[in-house]
């Protein structure tokens, strides 16, 4: 399945590597048109790669914070956290790689009650002040627990649009998806004091079905 975000990607992509190839064909020698088929036809095949969108088993327990993204656990940290918490809390940064899924999917279920759009830099997503400079999205749910969950979409070096299709007021199910980075980025979730975390740094994620943390109301 490929997400339908990519789909515009897939077809600009597509059309100039076969324009770019029907030019080689009739105007450059074999051996170099050979390189340009080859290089062109490598490029699309990584772009429907990219924007692959796999079915995932979504978690049945509502107190489960399940992780928003593919890739790999960079941090682990308390944080004081004053956009949506306010308070104490525990940050988990998720970087993706360009070849892990970069379908987003819901952390939590409840009531999307914060909605909030950044423009930024473009610093490396692994980076610790990636979270405040770059290019993000902030989102705060509320749990049924009345437990607050707050997520963050982040770009990278290479990722320079952030795409989300929730808005305040809707009501979030854990597990399905709700947007996409491209091409490079990290995703952040802050949590409250009684989330018992059962991640760490060094682990790898798939979103809508590890499980980042427990919620005890």
């Amino acid at each position: 399945m490929i997400s339908k975000e990519g789909f515009a990607t897939i077809f600009v992509v597509g059309l100039a590597s076969v324009l770019i190839s029907v030019f080689a064909e009739y105007f450059l020698p074999d051996w170099f048109a050979t390189i340009v088929y080859i290089f062109f036809g490598g490029l699309t095949l990584l772009t429907i790669y990219f924007f692959r969108d796999p079915e995932r088993i979504l978690p049945e327990d509502e107190n489960l914070i399940v992780s928003p993204a593919d890739g790999k656990v960079v941090f682990v940290k308390e944080v004081e956290e004053d956009v949506y918490i306010k308070g104490k809390a525990t940050q988990i940064s998720i970087f993706l790689s360009p070849l892990n899924v970069h379908v987003n999917r819901n952390p939590v279920s409840g009531l999307l009650e914060y909605v909030k759009y950044h423009p930024g830099e473009y610093l490396m997503a692994w980076t610790e002040h990636a979270s405040e400079l770059n290019e993000r999205a902030d989102f705060g749910v509320l749990h049924p627990s009345n437990t607050k969950i707050f997520f963050r979409q982040i770009t990278g070096f290479l990722a320079r649009r952030i795409v989300y299709n929730i808005s305040e007021g809707d009501q979030l199910t854990a597990g399905e998806r709700f947007g996409i980075m491209k091409f490079g980025s990290r995703m952040d979730i802050v949590v409250p004091g009684n989330v018992d975390i059962q991640v760490k740094p060094g682990d790898t994620t798939r979103a809508g079905e590890s499980i980042l943390g427990v919620i005890n109301p």
